[in-house]
């Protein structure tokens, strides 16, 4: 029997939907005496912060509240923060969310989110015990005086860079505030300086907040979602700068799995991991299959619960799958990222943004008349849970009203699928797109001109700057695929990365609406030392630093 807990509409608010969490108060009380034994153990543990801030977000509640559980059962002593109603904006807010942006830049979220969001908040971690500390409490009068003359006086153009103690406010803020109109510029929207003003100010109070708390409380080490936004970004910028460890985490695509990394987010630190973690394993046929068989299903998005491909996409192509190619000549594939997604900086990018990088893409290739160019765009334009509101083949066009005769493109809401196009293709040249992973697994030669994962780990040609991408370029087309010992450098690391840093919890069970899943506990057995393997080493890295790695190449043997 799964022991879940409906809350009631009056608490949340909803006439047609009911927010689904377990019933905390009876999975601790089968053990009553234990989890208090359990709490007062931890209280000389090490401390450990979860500052998502969010309240009872049900893609983030439910795994935060057990790993809080966790790791009080393995000693810590565990702190929340969260934000009380107290932010003026803040990354669940979105444009589509309101009846209009001019309603959102006069009243914010608090009209829509924020009492509901701290309230269930509160409700889904009462039964735990722990200490939960708010915004309002760790910032003075004086320095909200301070915020609100800053974020009001300050010239526009001046916010993206704005730095305070050595922190990217202003970066963070525009993250932000294209996330919110799901842009990649503020340029077009009539309010988009209203609105990032009023994250530039969400971003400044982050600041006072955590560094205030941080201050007043020795942390071992923070826990945060995602990494990036406001105010997960905010967060974890404060807290490296007061040398305590941080912990991002974040929902990964495979089904019941989430992956974790140290010291910032994900989108970072994947660049940079060592290759030492992953180029020496043991490869065998048993890895090679198991691996092949997940890459096929992503086709259809079968083992995963993160996935954009078509229902039913077009995976058994005619030979002239798009009229015009002419397929005596080499096809280049290009494949797109969504372009307001996470428009942070990244030190690896060899052109300013993924449009700089389009539009000069075309252009080279309106000079090579010996080449065919097929640009996939990212079906998550339409399917993303942030549906794109500024569509890239508009875009193009602008550029190129006339498109280049040796220029395809396949749209987002085509059922074609990416990877039997791509695997018509010489090569395929991406921006940051994770489907590089895939298809250097494939034995297909791949060139990142920009953030993506699979640059320097040693089977990918990697532009790190504009003239050195476009050296690349001149070199096509390869007319050959990765030799196997390329191929097989790929494949172990897509096992790494699909496999090993994507981390597997027992105890989730799958359900039909988002975020697809729940928890499964009857008690707090199955949270303990020992009972759940990916449970253990994410305790184990945020207690100790040990990597996030799951051992999944022993399960194959």
């Amino acid at each position: 029997m799964i022991v879940l807990k409906r809350i009631k509409k009056t608490l949340f608010g909803s006439k047609t939907k009911r927010t689904i969490f377990p019933d905390w108060n009876a999975i601790l009380s089968s053990k009553s005496a234990e989890w208090l034994q359990a709490k007062s153990r931890a209280q000389n543990g090490p401390r450990i912060l979860i500052a998502t801030s969010a309240g009872a977000h049900r893609a983030l509640a439910p795994v935060e509240n057990a790993l809080a559980v966790a790791l009080t059962l393995r000693g810590a002593n565990v702190h929340f923060l969260m934000c009380n109603e107290f932010l003026p904006t803040c990354w669940k807010a979105l444009s589509t969310q309101f009846q209009s942006v001019a309603d959102f830049c006069r009243h914010g979220l608090k009209r829509t989110k924020c009492r509901k969001c701290f309230s269930r908040g509160k409700e889904v971690r009462r039964f735990l015990g722990l200490p939960i500390h708010v915004y309002s409490e760790n910032i003075a009068r004086i320095e909200r005086n301070h915020v609100d003359r800053l974020a009001q006086s300050i010239e526009a153009n001046s916010i993206p860079t704005y730095r305070e103690n050595g922190i990217a406010i202003g970066e963070h803020s525009l993250a932000g505030a294209l996330r919110f109109f799901a842009r990649g510029s503020l340029k077009e929207e009539p309010l988009g300086e209203v609105v990032l003003r009023r994250y530039f100010k969400a971003a400044l109070l982050s600041r006072l907040v955590l560094q205030r708390l941080l201050g007043t409380i020795k942390f071992d080490a923070v826990i945060c979602y995602h990494g990036i936004y406001i105010p997960e970004g905010i967060i974890g910028e404060v807290t490296r700068q007061n040398s305590i460890r941080v912990v991002n985490w974040l929902t990964a695509y495979r089904k019941r799995c989430f992956i974790f990394s140290h010291g910032d987010t994900y989108h970072h630190t994947m660049m940079s991991e060592p290759v030492e973690l992953w180029h020496n394993l043991p490869w065998n046929e048993k890895l090679e299959s198991t691996l092949m068989s997940y890459l096929k299903s992503r086709w259809h998005g079968t083992e995963d619960w993160i996935s954009f491909v078509h229902k039913n996409p077009q995976v058994d192509l005619p030979a002239e799958f798009l009229p015009g190619i002419d397929f005596s000549k080499p096809l280049i594939g290009m494949l797109t990222n969504v372009v307001w997604d996470a428009q942070l900086h990244y030190p690896a990018n060899a052109f300013p943004n993924m449009l700089h990088w389009v539009m000069r893409t075309i252009e080279y290739f309106s000079r090579r008349s010996d080449l065919q160019l097929l640009i996939r765009v990212h079906p998550a334009e339409i399917s993303g849970i942030v549906p794109s509101r500024q569509p890239i083949l508009p875009e193009i066009l602008k550029h190129f009203p006339n498109l280049p005769k040796n220029v395809f493109i396949i749209p987002p809401e085509s059922p074609l699928s990416t990877y039997a196009a791509m695997l018509k293709c010489d090569s395929v040249i991406i921006y940051g797109t994770k489907t590089g992973v895939e298809l250097t697994s494939l034995g297909i030669p791949v060139i990142v001109a920009g953030e993506a994962w699979i640059r320097n780990k040693g089977f990918t040609f990697d532009a790190s700057c504009i003239d050195d991408y476009f050296n690349i370029l001149d070199r096509l087309p390869l007319a050959t695929g990765l030799d196997n010992a390329l191929t097989t450098r790929a494949r172990k690391y897509a096992f790494h990365y699909f496999f090993r840093r994507m981390i597997p919890l027992s105890f989730i069970e799958l359900i039909q609406e988002w975020p697809f899943y729940q928890l499964s506990l009857e008690t707090i057995d199955p949270l303990k030392p020992g009972n759940d393997v990916g449970m253990d080493i994410i305790c184990d890295g945020i207690l100790r630093g040990s990597p996030f790695i799951y051992p999944a190449e022993r399960e194959a043997d």
